[in-house]
């Protein structure tokens, strides 16, 4: 989903609300994510999952695959996303539902 069909669909359920206040919220919620990330913090939303930052280590022994030299690749942080229970049996809810449509369309 993008952010303008975010947007659309939040203007759908909020008519009293105007399209600027809608993309100022979005403004802030994605920063308010971003700036915490940038602090090294855990941004953890219930129903939906926990956002947080992984260090990975140096790595000395990398090969570029098509000269197959050897690189450097120093301390890094990546951000991992975790969802949570409610929207992991959620999403395996709707893939079990979708499975078994296609069972009953191939028999």
């Amino acid at each position: 989903m993008s952010r303008i069909e975010l947007i659309k669909q939040l203007k759908e359920k909020n008519p009293q609300l105007s399209k600027s206040e809608l993309e100022a919220i979005i403004d802030v919620f994605s920063k308010s994510i971003s700036n915490a990330l940038k602090n090294r913090n855990t941004v953890e939303i219930r129903g939906l999952g926990r956002w947080y930052c992984k260090k990975l280590k140096e790595n000395f022994n990398a090969r570029n695959p098509a000269t197959n030299e050897l690189i450097y690749k120093p301390e890094r942080v990546k951000v991992r996303f975790r969802a949570s229970k409610k929207l992991n049996k959620l999403i395996n809810q709707w893939k079990d539902q979708k499975g078994a449509v296609l069972e009953t369309q191939i028999k």
